[in-house]
């Protein structure tokens, strides 16, 4: 899925309605007791950065979302039912949390007391308009210190309808935001059809908290993946990495706001002959990190790239279906010896990723609380990444593009640079998130060219020299 921010995805005018969790299920939720399981650690420190964020007087929205279209003239009734079996099976979705002295508590409704309310918001004839409200709509919607912190809408025309969902990240990651199209779609199509969709039960995103916390638990400060983390954390002079050029980041000044650079990056052709160069080392994430390593030694003069690469948690099979935040993070170091060629550099990464893969199971929240440092976060983002995924085989990503799906995410405040790679049937698909200083947008502007032109060198026959990638040699592939 292309992923980008709300206002560069295809958003046009139109009649907007919106659905919200009812007031009578809000009520509901309020007499709720206790559900005995906790919440992910993922969870709880996304939430406790967001209430530590807030405190220091910002407001830093942090949803994330999908927008999608269903052509034809709607029944908004057929909508509706499908959006609610959709939340219905999926039962993060129906869970919150409260902080009760200083702990935090889950509560989980029943789904007999989950309805949805739906109102008409009116006529947006301006794109423009349009988009500024539903940003400043799911910024409180989709709030992560709120609750219910989700919201769908869809902005109706005689000819096709565009339904645009934004959730808070404690519920979702980037594989359940792509999956939702098809399921929302194949609702839709049933209920306008008059039959039912015979589906597996989904398994829940919560009871794998409790599963991955009790894991978690049995760990203290002598485990050997807290070792690791606190010896490539002394590495980095005692921080988690950020990306390895200049950002033009004041240390210790406000946080600054952010922007996104969002493209197709290169095509079917040329992402197809990258993987195949880059199979026999492990594929196209290793290429990608390896192709990083060479850049941010160009561009910084890093004599060594360290990061944390995320991976998702989904290991079992019963999880794939399940919609929740199943990612975790294991760190690398790549030596960034001026002979080291493109293959050398493979080899490396692919040993890096071997060896610490496993640390992505280990939820780094509870790795940081044992570590016993003072990791009070100023930052959305604990650390920048470089993400590969490889969509295609996504249900329904083939209508992708027919269907201007797109993935959402907010961009507004952060020091730290978030890349994603998204292979599409289409290409491979860019998007980064950086800090809103001149110099960031000129290093992840020239990120981004370099790793263009390297990708098509690989893919079309040369591999990078072992003296480094220049900028002329880069772009003459």
């Amino acid at each position: 899925m292309r992923i980008t921010d709300i206002q560069r995805c295809e958003v046009r005018p139109g009649r907007l309605i919106e659905w919200t969790l009812s007031p009578a299920t809000v009520q509901a939720a309020a007499g709720l007791p206790d559900d005995s399981r906790p919440p992910a650690y993922i969870q709880e420190s996304h939430i406790r950065t967001a209430r530590s964020v807030r405190e220091d007087g910002l407001f830093v929205p942090t949803w994330l979302g999908t927008a999608f279209d269903i052509p034809g003239r709607i029944d908004l009734g057929a909508l509706e039912d499908a959006l609610r079996s959709w939340t219905l099976r999926h039962e993060t979705l129906r869970s919150g949390f409260r902080l009760r002295d200083g702990e935090m508590r889950r509560f989980t409704l029943d789904t007999g007391a989950v309805s949805l309310q739906r109102e008409v918001v009116g006529d947006f004839p301006e794109p423009a308009k349009l988009v500024r409200h539903l940003q400043d709509r799911f910024d409180v919607a989709a709030d992560a210190l709120g609750w219910p912190n989700l919201i769908y809408t869809a902005v109706v025309r005689d000819d096709c309808t565009s339904v645009y969902m934004a959730f808070d990240h404690s519920n979702v990651d980037s594989y359940s935001i792509q999956r939702i199209p098809a399921e929302v779609h194949e609702l839709y199509a049933a209920n306008v059809a008059g039959r039912t969709v015979e589906r597996t039960p989904a398994s829940s995103y919560i009871d794998f908290c409790e599963i991955e916390r009790a894991d978690a638990d049995r760990i203290d400060e002598t485990h050997e993946i807290v070792a690791r983390w606190r010896e490539f954390i002394q590495r980095c002079d005692g921080r988690l990495p950020s990306f390895p050029v200049d950002l033009g980041v004041v240390p210790g000044g406000p946080l600054p706001t952010q922007k996104l650079m969002s493209e197709m990056l290169v095509s079917p052709d040329d992402a197809a002959a990258f993987e195949a160069y880059c199979r026999p080392y492990g594929g196209s994430l290793v290429g990608a990190l390896a192709a990083t390593s060479i850049i941010v030694r160009e561009i910084g003069g890093q004599s060594v790239y360290r990061t944390v690469v995320p991976f998702h948690t989904r290991v079992k099979s019963q999880w794939s279906d399940s919609v929740g935040w199943y990612v975790g993070g294991a760190p690398i170091e790549v030596p960034l010896v001026p002979a080291a060629d493109f293959p050398t550099l493979l080899k490396t990464v692919r040993s890096q990723l071997q060896t610490s893969r496993p640390l992505a199971r280990m939820p780094l929240a509870r790795v940081l609380r044992l570590l016993g440092s003072d990791f009070r976060p100023t930052s959305p983002d604990l650390y920048s990444i470089v993400s590969f995924v490889d969509a295609r085989g996504i249900p329904g990503s083939g209508r992708w593009s027919e269907l201007a799906a797109y993935g959402l995410i907010r961009v507004s405040y952060g020091d730290q640079v978030c890349v994603w790679l998204n292979r599409l049937h289409e290409g491979l698909w860019f998007a980064c998130r950086y800090p809103d200083t001149d110099i960031a947008y000129k290093n992840m502007r020239l990120y981004a060219e370099r790793l263009r032109d390297l990708i098509v060198l690989v893919a079309r026959g040369s591999a990078p020299p072992a003296s480094g990638v220049k900028a002329g040699r880069l772009s003459g592939g």
